[in-house]
């Protein structure tokens, strides 16, 4: 298994060479929230579709 060190290296050396640092610190913060996210589902912290829209009944009116 990669270390979070490894992934980012690995990110950042498939963006273009003209790159920037925010480009770079973007790639970061969405690689960190897909890997979040990931671990969430796998946990089974999740809401489904049918909850969601059980709670936004009233807006989605």
């Amino acid at each position: 298994m990669q270390t979070i060190k490894d992934r980012v290296i690995e990110s950042i050396k498939k963006l273009p060479d003209d790159v920037n640092y925010d480009d770079i610190m973007e790639s970061i913060y969405v690689q960190q929230m897909i890997s979040e996210g990931i671990e969430q589902l796998d946990k089974g912290e999740y809401i489904s579709h049918e909850d969601i829209k059980e709670r936004f009944k009233e807006w989605l009116k």
